[in-house]
């Protein structure tokens, strides 16, 4: 039987990873694998998926639509081979992917007999600045989609969520929205069981555009959380994007999950993670030459001084197609 593929495309901060925590929390028994792509050489968001002991691969450190495409389709046919074998297999790109080029490496006609791309999803945050859907990436991730789920609607007044509503249909009127809170999201509206997965067509691959770079800092110490929210309210203004798992020396017993998204900051108690990864571990994101590696060394100076710095320019993994 083929094993139908799930693709989960939206900007930075959207709710990606919240939505297929749901997907594996609510699979009701069925054996669903997923594969989870970060662009920074610490990949957060395969520690904060369920099960991610089990049934989650982490493709870190480059993006699936460029640099890592042939450790996708290779993941894919390892994937296939295991015993018992997936009944679905969830893709989660990340947050600088072009969907299209993905869509394109997943025609390939032996991964497809096996494992058609039977849904391509967007998720959208509802709370984001209307100018937003200017961007060219996220209009491509918009136009790629069957659904496109909007979420953290509760964090925006019904008016507010309305006119959202009709600006994404407007972007992509073939596709189904749905509203989504805490990623919840029925089953059947991601895997139909309809018949065949369609064939879809693709534009031409269009050259990449160097847009984004990542710095990864990482530290084997407990850190100071007043220092870390200090150096944070200096850096946000200059990123895009910004998570981590952070081991406090005010609360030694306890991890947190630190979530820069909108340029609302988050930082929540996490009780899942990899016993085997201790110490604070953070990407940022930010547009290339919106922030230099210096004021990130001196930014982060104020939680811990025994981190460890390193600037990943984005090339394979930060790039945004022209819509």
């Amino acid at each position: 039987m083929p094993v139908p593929i799930l693709l989960v495309t939206g900007f930075l901060g959207a709710g990606k990873t919240t939505l297929v925590n749901r997907v594996l929390q609510q699979a009701d028994g069925r054996r669903i694998a997923a594969v989870v792509n970060d662009f920074g050489a610490v990949n957060i968001d395969a520690e904060l998926i369920a099960g991610a002991e089990d049934g989650v691969v982490s493709l870190a450190n480059g993006c699936i639509c460029c640099s890592l495409e042939g450790d996708l389709l290779r993941t894919l046919s390892n994937l296939l081979r295991r015993t018992p074998r997936p009944e679905a297999i969830v893709i989660e790109t990340s947050g600088v992917a072009d969907p299209e080029d993905i869509i394109r490496n997943l025609m390939d006609p032996v991964i497809w007999r096996e494992a058609p791309l039977e849904t391509v999803l967007c998720v959208a945050d509802a709370a984001a600045p209307e100018a937003d859907l200017g961007d060219p990436l996220l209009l491509s991730q918009l136009r790629a989609a069957d659904l496109v789920a909007v979420s953290k609607g509760d964090l925006v007044d019904r008016t507010v969520l309305d006119a959202r509503l009709r600006a994404l249909s407007q972007v992509n009127r073939r596709a189904t929205l749905v509203e989504t809170a805490g990623g919840d999201i029925p089953l059947d509206l991601l895997f139909p069981e309809v018949g065949p997965a369609r064939e879809r067509t693709t534009r031409p691959k269009r050259p990449s555009i160097e847009r984004f770079e990542s710095f990864d800092w990482t530290s084997g110490e407990p850190i100071s959380l007043a220092g870390f929210q200090q150096a944070i309210g200096r850096l946000a203004p200059r990123l895009v994007r910004a998570k981590g798992i952070l081991e406090a020396v005010e609360k030694p017993d306890r991890r947190y999950l630190f979530q820069l998204a909108g340029g609302k900051a988050t930082l929540a108690p996490l009780d899942r993670v990899d016993p085997a990864q201790e110490g604070t571990r953070v990407v940022f994101i930010a547009e290339i030459d919106r922030i230099a590696q210096s004021e990130i060394d001196e930014a982060m100076s104020l939680a811990g001084r025994k981190g460890a710095r390193r600037k990943r320019p984005l090339p394979p993994s930060g790039r945004a197609g022209r819509s």
